[in-house]
């Protein structure tokens, strides 16, 4: 019989021999009878046969695609709906290779191996479809309860695949068509999965809606034509294998353009938590970063090389709130903010109220930050009018030393700062010896050992 499906060694055939019969025992279903005929040559000995087998292994060929576009994706992306597709797209190649003459041409397995492994295959490529489309719908865009039947249908497919296949002949009067037809609720829970999605405006439907038109029209072919008694069973294979190809083209597609969507999504969402974390990290009335910012980018700043802490507090501030409101004072801690903003080598924090740091790497730091403070009289005085006192500053720096944490180190400088206050405002408490012999600067500058 053509195709592998069966081969037998007849009796020698002679100009004597007037006929040829052939009784099949147990058929599984009615389509083997319908379709039977008798042939001296093997599936694809003829170039007819032969050209055909070149189109499907080319298409067969052309299923591998997919699966490395789909091992790409899932290193950066990784998302069920890409190792369903993965699933899908194996398991229609494995159904062409057993439901052609590829294998017979490979491996010329026996005819009940080919039958059990067709029919479970067939079983697995809807279960993977049907769990494709639960992973792959965009979320909101599908009835839930339709979303929550998907699963249950892969299910189901497995379940009546691998009976049929363990057990071919347990009813063999009605069991191919029962089998037929009780794909029926899957099919029908997947049309209104699609409609239903399409209806919400899912763009990841639209693309496997064309891709698996033709293997539903297929599956339609084959419900029907099995079903109804006096239909000629049809097993629709070219329509099959026009199929494949549309899923392979254009569900390829939809998970490419879901894979961007959700890659765009993604990177979006963590544009936007950066921008959040910053302007959590931002003094919103000076623009200065905050407490929080140096304590996430210490370790960092460390390595760069900053390793000198000045906390600087302004004197008497609350006078000026009280004398001038608090708008003046909002302009006076602006005013400060520039005073202290210098350079690279130089980064200024607010750290609440009148309270400001100064973080310093390079040449003498002790002294670009005795600097910073000093012009702070004469830039506030400039950008704000009608102030009755100058606006001063106390200040305590502190050198990093190895290994200390930036608590440790704010601590120490904090203690300086404090001492200055209680020393009489307007100066500077430091534990950098540099700045012992620095030039021209007031002696309230003082050294702390």
């Amino acid at each position: 019989m053509v195709g592998g499906y069966f081969k037998a060694s007849l009796p020698e055939v002679t100009h004597a021999t007037r006929q040829i019969v052939v009784a099949i025992d147990l058929p599984s279903h009615r389509m083997t009878l319908e379709r039977a005929h008798l042939t001296s040559i093997d599936a694809g000995s003829d170039m007819e046969d032969l050209r055909l087998l070149l189109i499907v292994a080319g298409l067969a060929g052309m299923l591998l695609m997919p699966l490395l576009f789909n091992a790409a994706f899932y290193r950066i992306l990784r998302e069920p709906f890409v190792l369903w597709h993965s699933a899908l797209t194996l398991s229609l190649l494995m159904t062409i290779l057993v439901s052609s003459g590829l294998s017979v041409a490979f491996f010329d397995p026996p005819a009940m191996t080919l039958s059990w492994m067709t029919t479970l295959i067939f079983g697995i490529t809807v279960a993977s479809g049907a769990m494709f489309t639960y992973s792959f719908i965009e979320p909101g865009l599908m009835h839930p309860v339709l979303r929550r039947l998907l699963p249950y249908c892969a299910a189901w497919a497995i379940f009546l695949a691998t009976f049929h296949a363990a057990f071919p002949f347990v009813a063999r009067p009605i069991q191919s068509s029962a089998y037929t037809a009780a794909f029926a609720p899957i099919l029908a829970v997947f049309l209104f999965s699609m409609v239903d999605a399409l209806r919400r405006g899912s763009r990841a439907a639209k693309f496997q809606a064309i891709g698996y038109s033709p293997l539903v029209l297929v599956g339609l072919t084959r419900l029907v034509s099995g079903v109804i008694p006096w239909l000629h069973n049809a097993d629709a294979m070219l329509m099959f294998y026009i199929g494949c190809l549309c899923e392979v083209l254009f569900t390829t597609l939809g998970v490419a353009d879901r894979f961007v969507t959700i890659k765009r999504e993604r990177d979006r969402a963590r544009t936007e938590a950066d921008l959040l974390e910053r302007l959590s990290e931002a003094d919103p009335l000076t623009g200065l970063l905050n407490r929080r910012a140096i304590e996430r980018q210490f370790e960092q700043l460390r390595a760069e090389g900053f390793a000198t802490l000045a906390v600087i507090d302004l004197d008497h501030f609350k006078a000026i709130n009280d004398a001038n409101g608090h708008l003046v004072g909002d302009a006076v801690l602006k005013a400060v903010a520039k005073a202290l903003q210098a350079d690279l080598n130089i980064l200024a924090y607010r750290f609440g109220g009148e309270e400001f740091m100064l973080l310093l790497r390079g040449e003498d730091p002790g002294i670009q930050a005795e600097r910073r403070r000093k012009a702070i009289p004469a830039i506030v005085a400039n950008a704000v009018a009608g102030l009755q006192r100058p606006v001063t500053a106390s200040m305590g720096v502190a050198e990093l030393r190895d290994d200390e944490s930036f608590a440790s180190l704010y601590e120490r400088a904090d203690k300086l700062l404090y001492e200055a206050k209680s020393a009489g405002r307007n100066q500077t408490r430091s534990a950098i010896r540099s700045m012992e012999t620095q030039g021209g600067l007031p002696n309230e500058c003082a050294l702390v050992a």
